[in-house]
């Protein structure tokens, strides 16, 4: 492989857009080809973007191209298991955005896929690589804040609304994996309750629960139709908490404090933690080309972390179904 990673856009929407553009700006990386259903939408990307590269609205015509390495995918997730599969057996890597897909039955495929072709397999699950969510591992991993006690996260917002998933999908995805990257672990077990006001089958405001191995609980909350956006998790330790509040001026601090033998609060103080300037795409692209320029498993969001996140959307989708019944998850 050259130096340069050629690489091919399909779907080129809100969120592929962002990715074209880093790929665009990275010396590592050569655009050879861009796809998108959209006639209207690919002209007005490759007006935007002044593209001089092929442009398609057929994604078969281009994973045959010569020379071409690796796609990167931000299609519908209904669409992932086709698209990526297509792209494996020709031999190219994959960067595909979350989720991998939704069926964990499909995702495993995937990943074995991955394996029988030697190619990598990375879903972009960007947060990963946010500097607050990479601080805070490091922070969880000194083991400062004490036995961890319990954790909380709120995602929500007054629309946008979806109509191929429900806010659990839309929205969940992002704070497990922000926990179970803290945390070292995933969920042996969750609950999970929504509720229906917008679009019938369709839950727009979902109350979760998360339980690991370790005996660890966090709750979720996730909506469309809070008045204030919100997006904020929480670990409460014996000696402190760690707050990632992505809205506010400072994104990550820690609450230091303990009790006294009354239980009433002491030592009470508050930490602004430093944060490296970076974005958090821009690391995902650079990630990937990593792991396609050694031919590398991501030993941060490989394949098999996407499933395993599918595998607990699946589940709390069957709790939700079963209006809040505890359903059990084997680990892969």
């Amino acid at each position: 492989m050259s130096e340069q990673t050629a690489i091919a856009l399909l779907g080129v929407g809100r969120w592929g857009a962002h990715l074209l553009r880093n790929f665009l700006h990275n010396p590592r990386a050569r655009v050879v080809a861009v796809v998108d259903p959209c006639l209207e939408q690919l002209e007005a990307i490759a007006k935007r973007f002044e593209l001089d590269v092929f442009c398609t609205t057929q994604w078969q015509d281009v994973l045959e191209m010569n020379g071409l390495d690796a796609v990167a995918i931000t299609t519908p997730a209904t669409t992932h298991n086709s698209l990526i599969t297509a792209a494996l057996k020709q031999d190219l890597h994959v960067l595909a955005a979350k989720p991998l897909t939704l069926s964990f039955a499909e995702s495993v495929q995937l990943c074995r896929l991955a394996e029988q072709q030697q190619r990598q397999l990375v879903i972009d699950h960007t947060y990963l690589f946010h500097p607050a969510v990479l601080r805070g591992r490091e922070l969880v991993q000194s083991g400062k804040l004490g036995p961890l006690r319990y954790g909380y996260s709120t995602r929500s917002h007054l629309s946008p609304v979806r109509s191929d998933v429900d806010a659990m999908w839309d929205l969940a995805i992002h704070d497990i994996a922000i926990l179970n990257f803290w945390l070292g672990e995933t969920p042996c077990q969750v609950e999970a309750k929504g509720s229906t006001w917008l679009q019938a089958g369709l839950a727009d405001t979902v109350w979760a629960t998360l339980t690991y191995p370790s005996g660890f609980e966090a709750r979720l909350h996730l909506s469309w139709l809070n008045p204030d956006k919100q997006r904020r998790s929480c670990l409460v330790g014996e000696n402190g908490s760690l707050i990632f509040d992505e809205l506010a001026q400072d994104q990550l601090t820690v609450q230091w404090g303990k009790f006294d033998e009354k239980f009433r609060p002491i030592a009470q103080s508050r930490e602004i933690l430093d944060l490296q300037n970076q974005e958090p795409l821009q690391q995902v692209c650079n990630h990937f080309l990593d792991c396609v320029q050694h031919n590398r498993t991501s030993a941060i969001s490989s394949g098999w972390l996407g499933a395993g996140l599918v595998q607990t959307l699946v589940a709390l989708s069957e709790s939700m179904q079963a209006n809040g019944k505890a359903i059990d998850i084997l680990k892969i």
